[in-house]
């Protein structure tokens, strides 16, 4: 069987010229960090919420030391592009509505994180590549039977690259008398989605 990094990069560089993608290793973190932290503050306009972005901070304890976790990147030039996150972690109500929760099984759940790119480092297939090794990934571990993930609307595009890869399960936009009073005043634009597992 090929070593993680081996697929990382072999189905992640399909279609995308001039990137190295891989399974993320301590000398990645701080660039990695560094993305996440600017599209925090930059695109949603919020900056950093411990209650919300802690991994963001400890990166190795979320997604390296855990054997069912990872952290992917996209390289160029030895600077860190893009990232992407596999946690198994399953929805619970509240803070997430009932009608995600309900959808997933749990302790079988994969949940993506952190799918962010550097805005001069997009429209190269690099969040497209990176979600496909996560799915790779996921799809080699006999613990997951779904895959959830949700996206701030405020982010450019993101709605739209999400909805042709998945199932779109509640958008907390159009539905805010249903939304947790936990989550009413958090200044995200949610939208949840569920993913196929690749077989």
């Amino acid at each position: 069987m090929a070593h993680m990094s081996d697929i990382a990069v072999a189905r992640g560089t399909r279609g995308v010229s001039g990137y190295v993608l891989r399974q993320a290793e301590p000398e990645d973190l701080p660039g990695a960090r560094s993305v996440m932290l600017d599209t925090v503050h930059r695109d949603f306009g919020h900056g950093y919420l411990p209650r919300w972005h802690s991994d963001i901070i400890d990166l190795e304890s979320y997604y390296l030391a855990p054997e069912d976790n990872a952290l992917f990147v996209a390289v160029r030039d030895g600077v860190v592009a893009a990232t992407a996150g596999v946690r198994g972690q399953t929805p619970v109500s509240p803070p997430h509505p009932i009608e995600v929760a309900s959808r997933f099984e749990e302790g079988r759940t994969a949940t993506l994180y952190r799918v962010y790119v550097r805005p001069k480092h997009r429209r190269q297939g690099l969040a497209g590549a990176l979600v496909d090794t996560c799915l790779a990934f996921i799809a080699g571990r006999d613990r997951y039977s779904g895959v959830y993930l949700h996206t701030d609307a405020r982010t450019p595009g993101a709605v739209e690259f999400w909805s042709k890869r998945g199932e779109v399960l509640f958008d907390e936009r159009t539905s805010p008398d249903r939304m947790s009073t936990e989550t009413r005043d958090e200044p995200f634009q949610t939208v949840h989605f569920s993913l196929d597992i690749p077989r």
